[in-house]
């Protein structure tokens, strides 16, 4: 039997137990009584990112985690929070990449500047080109 094979598939075990056994949170799955407050809290949920999913939202994710954050997010939104405040606290306490929408700083600037530049590279190459073939 080759040796990598044992490594490997306790691996793969470890990974497939990655899964919490603690019970659910009440409102991971369960709307708010209040039809605003919960129309607050999907609204927040859906610009806020899963952490442990490819590219899902905490709204669309069916992760353990999501699940956690939503029942945050509601709990917090019940006891009055307004949705900046409470993304302000998940953005303290998981960082800025919780959110689909960084603010900008010195660390998020490249996100922000280059797309602008990449346009601004394209419109002078594009220039450039047709300026070429009209002489």
């Amino acid at each position: 039997m080759k040796r990598w094979l044992l490594p490997v598939a306790l691996l793969l075990a470890g990974a497939a137990q990655a899964d919490s056994t603690l019970p659910v949170s009440p409102l991971a799955y369960t709307q708010l009584p209040d039809p605003d407050q919960e129309a607050q809290a999907k609204a927040l949920m859906e610009t806020l990112r899963c952490l442990v999913c490819q590219g899902q939202s905490i709204a669309d994710s069916d992760a353990d985690m999501a699940g956690e954050m939503r029942a945050l997010v509601r709990q917090r939104i019940a006891a009055g929070e307004r949705p900046a405040q409470v993304r302000t606290w998940l953005m303290e306490r998981y960082g800025d990449y919780v959110t689909y929408d960084p603010p900008l700083s010195w660390i998020t600037a490249p996100l922000w500047i280059a797309p602008l530049a990449l346009l601004a590279l394209g419109l002078l190459i594009a220039r450039r080109l047709f300026k070429g073939k009209a002489a």
